[in-house]
């Protein structure tokens, strides 16, 4: 029997509606029928994206703000980079999911269902889906469904980058409009990885937020302390006033995520890994996963051999931080500290980008205190996480 659609979308966020928007603005897939499930009517903007890129994107008409500078700060050092070839962006989730969606709400190869994808099945002829709202079946499902680990502590590495910000407004002139504030480590790091980033929209209005990356969540109340005492004491406000608050926990492991499971389902967003283990950037490993999806579909009908394209040692990098970040995580502001003093910005935004090459990657790697790094080695190679 010929399935109901030619590609089915299990979840309508960040991944889901970035695929769907791909397939729309591909021609030789136009006569592709396409169905995305998703339960929540996302008409809340329940969160927020940040990245950095070199090249216009699909998505810059939406793009609430760019900053041309970059500052990295901590005890022992303290700069402004003005960026190059790269622009730091953000965007606003509600103002993404407006766009996308208004967007395929005008192309009849789309419908949209509410419903919860309960269950995914592969079969000869492609894929059955049983979701809330009944049994729809396509030749290839892409699943951005949150992942279920079965974790594996003895192994693999697990934490968490976990944060609470808020966007706050001030009386006078507080913020620098042309300055993200990437990592401010003067804060004391209680032995984990904890800094402030600050995306200011105007001279009084900006998020911050305070980032940790560690194994457990913090009591509501710290976080909250360490934003009051950095707008307080750091940036010397005597008021401000808190117009929103943004809270997130993005999982981040070496433990490897299949980029599909079986023949006809691919997974997509964090479920295939797209959150960069090491850093929990997302929004632009989607965007390239979802044009080398759609590239190969439009050119050969199914999706490319190698689905994501990841190379081997970038992982190893990310497995190597994070076993430092688990063991001795207040040594993250001593590594960050040396590759922003001892590196150029763009050097270091296209290492975390994975698109540096064995010269630039010997020259980061070059750059930092090397016995961190060689504890880690050793752990890999054992097969054990380190342990502090």
């Amino acid at each position: 029997m010929k399935p109901d659609f030619d590609y089915l979308l299990a979840g309508g966020g960040a991944a889901g509606l970035s695929l769907a928007y791909h397939i729309s603005r591909e021609p030789r897939l136009r006569n592709q029928r396409v169905v995305l499930i998703e339960p929540a009517a996302k008409d809340q903007n329940d969160r927020t994206w940040s990245f950095w890129t070199a090249a216009p994107t699909l998505f810059d008409s939406i793009v609430a703000h760019e900053w041309p500078q970059l500052a990295f700060r901590s005890p022992t050092f303290e700069q402004i980079f003005k960026l190059q070839r790269y622009r730091y962006k953000m965007i606003r989730g509600l103002d993404f999911y407006r766009f996308v969606r208004a967007e395929l709400a005008q192309n009849p190869q789309f419908t949209f269902v509410q419903a919860s994808v309960e269950t995914l099945t592969n079969t000869p002829e492609g894929v059955t889906a049983t979701t809330t709202a009944g049994t729809y079946t396509a030749r290839y499902a892409f699943d951005s469904r949150p992942p279920q680990l079965a974790k594996q502590p003895e192994k693999h590495r697990y934490l968490l980058q976990h944060f609470v910000g808020w966007e706050v407004e001030t009386e006078h002139d507080v913020f620098d409009p042309t300055t993200a504030e990437f990592m401010d480590f003067r804060g004391p790091q209680q032995q984990e990885a904890r800094f402030i980033y600050v995306l200011p929209f105007g001279p009084r209005k900006a998020l911050v937020e305070y980032t940790l990356f560690s194994e457990e969540l913090l009591p509501k109340a710290e976080y909250e302390a360490a934003l009051d005492d950095y707008l307080r004491t750091t940036l010397g406000l005597a008021s401000y006033r808190r117009l929103s608050e943004e809270v997130g926990a993005i999982p981040m492991t070496d433990h490897r995520l299949s980029a599909q499971a079986g023949p006809h389902i691919i997974n997509l967003g964090t479920r295939a890994g797209r959150a960069k283990p090491s850093t929990g950037y997302a929004f632009m490993r989607i965007q390239e996963h979802s044009a080398r999806l759609v590239q190969a579909l439009a050119a050969t009908g199914q999706p490319p051999q190698n689905l994501t394209g990841d190379q081997p040692q970038f992982h190893l990098f990310d497995t190597l931080l994070l076993d430092i970040m688990k063991r001795r995580g207040e040594l993250t502001r001593d590594i960050f500290t040396e590759l922003f003093q001892r590196n150029p910005v763009e050097r270091i935004l296209s290492f975390l980008d994975e698109q540096t090459g064995w010269h630039d990657n010997f020259r980061i790697m070059n750059s930092v205190t090397p016995w961190p790094f060689l504890q880690s080695i050793w752990h890999v190679l054992r097969g054990r996480p380190g342990q502090r």
